[in-house]
C-alpha cells in the first residue's frame, strides 16, 4: 500500500483529501506546514507528497525545491496543489522538482488518477503493462503498439508521447510541459519540435482513425481525449 503525505494548512481541505485517499486505498499521513512535512519525511519517507503551494512560513514551492535538491534520501514524487493557473507558475512548479500539479478547484477522482499515474512512473506502484483505448493497445513491457492485431511502427519519441498521453488523459499540456515530462528536464528542445512529433504521431494513427484522440487546444497545447 502506497503512503501519501498530505501537506496543506487548511484543515477542512486536508481532511477531505485524507478521506478521499483512504477510500482509494492509500495509507495517509498529514502535515500543516513545510516544517511539519520536513519532520514527517525525516521520520519515514512517503511514496508521494501532495503539497499545497501556499503554506505558512516556507511555501510549498520552496519546500519542493528543497526536496528536489536534497540527496540525503531517495527522490520523493511531488504533486503540487495550487490556485495559481498561469502557465509560468505551472512551469515553475515543474522546474522546482514537482512531478505534476493540480489546479484548484479540482476533482477528487482526477486527483487520485494523477497520483496513480505519478506512482506508476516513479515505481511506487506496479505499472500497468498494457494500456488500452478502444482498438488501440500499447504494451509498455515490449514497447509494441497495435491496432486490433496489426502492429503500428512508431519512432521512439512518438512512442514516448503516445505512452505519456495514454496515461495522462483529458488534461491539457503546454509544449513546455511536454518537453519537461516527455523529453526530460534539462533537455533543450525547441517548442516547435513538439509540434513536429505530434504531427508524426497523428499521421501514424490516422489510418486506424485514432488520430482524433490527440487534440490541439488553441493557445494552450495538447490533450488526449475521446471527447471532441
Amino acid at each position: 500500500m502506497s503512503t501519501i503525505l498530505v501537506v496543506d494548512d487548511d484543515a477542512p481541505i486536508r481532511e477531505m483529501l485524507l478521506q478521499a485517499l483512504a477510500a482509494a486505498g492509500f495509507a495517509t499521513r498529514e502535515a500543516s506546514s513545510a516544517e511539519e512535512a520536513r519532520l514527517a519525511v525525516a521520520a519515514e519517507l512517503p511514496d508521494l507528497i501532495l503539497l499545497d503551494w501556499m503554506l505558512p512560513g516556507q511555501s510549498g514551492y520552496e519546500f519542493a525545491r528543497e526536496l528536489f535538491m536534497d540527496t540525503s534520501h531517495p527522490a520523493v514524487p511531488v504533486i503540487m496543489l495550487t490556485a495559481r493557473d498561469q502557465e509560468e507558475d505551472k512551469v515553475a512548479a515543474l522546474e522546482a522538482g514537482a512531478d505534476d500539479y493540480v489546479s484548484k478547484p479540482f476533482s477528487l477522482s482526477e486527483l487520485v488518477a494523477r497520483i496513480r499515474a505519478v506512482l506508476r512512473r516513479s515505481g511506487g506502484q506496479a505499472e500497468e503493462e498494457i494500456l488500452g483505448f478502444g482498438r488501440l493497445r500499447l504494451d509498455q513491457a515490449s514497447h509494441r503498439v497495435t491496432i486490433d492485431t496489426t502492429s503500428l511502427e512508431l519512432a521512439p519519441m512518438e512512442y514516448r508521447l503516445l505512452a505519456f498521453f495514454m496515461t495522462h488523459q483529458e488534461r491539457v499540456y503546454t509544449r513546455k510541459e511536454l518537453i519537461k515530462l516527455v523529453w526530460g528536464s534539462g533537455t533543450y528542445v525547441e517548442e516547435r519540435t513538439v509540434d513536429v512529433h505530434i504531427r508524426r504521431l497523428r499521421i501514424a494513427l490516422e489510418s486506424s482513425g485514432h488520430d482524433h484522440l490527440i487534440q490541439t487546444v488553441r493557445g494552450s497545447g495538447y490533450r488526449f481525449s475521446a471527447t471532441p
